[in-house]
């Protein structure tokens, strides 16, 4: 399966729960399965079973076909995609509420996905655990001041400055300035990051 394919799923699963109104916990006792698997499957961090999948699309109440219709009109491979700042996705992740992502497109370019997204980092947000994707990262730091720590290097990044690296190495971020930041991530999903 696509790497977009897997994004849209998991955004598209948190976006129907959401929009529910319905809590990590009571989807997973509605699924039977744990909390912190919805949180993962949600987040990019693991690929469900198909079971599960449909354990999960079936206990928010969807039907099948419309659940990956809606995938299929989306993963359409059009070569001119305008999106709308209205349209972008926002989402979190590992319940930090100081990481906000709004996911701006995701594209599969000849077996590589690219995964678009702006994230606002609130005033003094700081990821306490270090964290790996399987992806490679380009941050961009539109606007503030955001240190990063990868394996054992620390980088404080400012207004202009980028950042590359292999996601599979331990990382992790935090805003150094009592104001807010903004920083463009790219993320390259390919079949080895």
């Amino acid at each position: 399966m696509n790497e977009d394919v897997l994004i849209q799923i998991s955004s598209q699963l948190k976006d129907k729960r959401k929009g529910q109104g319905i809590t990590l916990q009571e989807l997973a006792n509605r699924a039977e399965v744990s909390k912190a698997l919805i949180s993962q499957i949600e987040n990019n961090r693991t690929i469900p079973s198909l079971l599960v999948l449909i354990n999960l699309i079936r206990s928010l109440g969807l039907d099948l076909n419309i659940f990956f219709d809606e995938i299929a009109k989306n993963s359409a491979n059009g070569k001119l995609v305008v999106r709308r700042k209205e349209e972008y996705q926002s989402f979190y992740k590992e319940d930090n509420n100081s990481f906000v992502y709004n996911r701006i497109l995701t594209k599969n370019i000849s077996g590589l996905t690219l995964d678009l997204v702006l994230l606002y980092l609130l005033p003094n947000a700081k990821r306490e655990n270090m964290t790996t994707t399987e992806a490679f990262e380009f941050k961009y730091i539109i606007k503030g001041e955001v240190e990063y720590i990868v394996g054992e290097e620390t980088h404080q990044l400012k207004e202009g400055d980028s950042l590359f690296f292999d996601g599979r190495v331990p990382h992790r971020s935090r805003n150094i300035r009592n104001e807010a930041a903004q920083v463009l991530v790219v993320y390259f999903f390919g079949e080895k990051a």
